[in-house]
């Protein structure tokens, strides 16, 4: 089967993964995690093989493409760069689009950065399901790893190892008496997303806002959007997760992946990583050319039916 073969089905017996869109138009509302500001946040079919593209509505429509040479830093968030424009703090919902089977869509914003929500995925994710999927009558394409990819700077570490399937693994190491070490693997589909790893929250330490905030960081930041560290407790208790911050971490390393603009087949291992170090690993990725190759994805189950009705009072739709 080619890539153009419009039904998107058999090969030798092989049913093969067709590409993906929302079903319909749908939004919520937040306010940006380091800019503060009230914000829209648009999901919008788009055609088969356009990819995930977000939509300045503010500046007169202007396109910016979810790809990693787009990236015009990776400090605190993740935040694109085209057209003279910017689109920051994109990992969280870029992660729930990949991880739901979204290939393609626009994502409009009436401001610059994406809203934090609840610093977690799962606004993201019942935003998806209240939107429903279409299928698309053309194959869907991933990057299998063929050979490991490495990266290591100042003691962490990053790479993406061959593998039938998409696995993550990650660990991080604070000096701190309430984190110290944490790690997790998981081997990635849709309902372990949306279980394990969709719920974890940002977090950051109170010793450090004051001096975020001075810097122009962490302006929208509270207690109902992100875990809160502080010398002796956790502010805002109880934890999702026993190893929340962990599972965070691996979100974002998700979400940062999906920049490389389609499914990734291999094994993603991180220790002590952050944003500047998975965007890293996904240039040298795209550099390394004998280190993986295109192929068309078997098929998988379908996902559950979308409600009809909006999920939650953040969410509505339209036509």
């Amino acid at each position: 089967m080619t890539v153009g073969d419009p039904l998107g089905r058999v090969l030798a017996g092989t049913v093969m993964e067709s590409q993906r869109t929302v079903r319909r138009q749908v939004s919520c509302a937040g306010i940006g995690l380091h800019s503060g500001h009230s914000v829209t946040l648009t999901l919008r079919p788009a055609p088969a093989g356009s990819g995930i593209r977000f939509v300045r509505t503010d500046v007169g429509n202007v396109e910016i493409e979810a790809r990693v040479a787009h990236v015009a830093s990776a400090h605190y968030a993740t935040v694109l760069a085209q057209n003279g424009h910017t689109v920051e703090t994109v990992e969280h919902v870029l992660a729930a689009l990949v991880s739901l089977g979204i290939d393609n869509v626009t994502v409009g914003l009436d401001h610059a950065e994406v809203p934090i929500m609840d610093g977690s995925a799962v606004p993201f994710v019942e935003l998806i399901r209240a939107a429903g999927v279409r299928r698309q009558p053309v194959p869907r394409l991933c990057l299998r790893i063929t050979r490991p990819v490495e990266l290591a700077r100042d003691g962490k570490q990053i790479a993406l190892n061959p593998s039938d399937r998409f696995r993550i693994s990650y660990s991080i190491s604070f000096a701190h008496p309430l984190l110290r070490h944490q790690e997790r693997t998981f081997m990635l589909d849709e309902a372990t997303f949306v279980d394990e790893i969709a719920p974890a929250r940002t977090f950051t330490f109170l010793k450090e806002i004051e001096q975020l905030r001075q810097q122009g960081y962490a302006v929208g930041g509270s207690l109902a959007n992100a875990g809160v560290v502080g010398e002796a407790e956790i502010l805002n208790h109880p934890l999702r997760f026993e190893d929340e911050f962990v599972r965070h971490k691996m979100l974002d390393a998700i979400g940062d992946l999906a920049l490389l603009g389609m499914p990734v087949v291999g094994h993603l291992v991180v220790h002590r990583g952050g944003h500047d170090l998975h965007t890293a690993l996904a240039l040298k990725v795209l550099e390394e050319r004998d280190a993986w190759e295109i192929v068309e994805q078997p098929d998988a189950p379908e996902l559950p039916a979308a409600a009809d009705s909006p999920v939650g009072a953040a969410v509505s739709t339209g036509r």
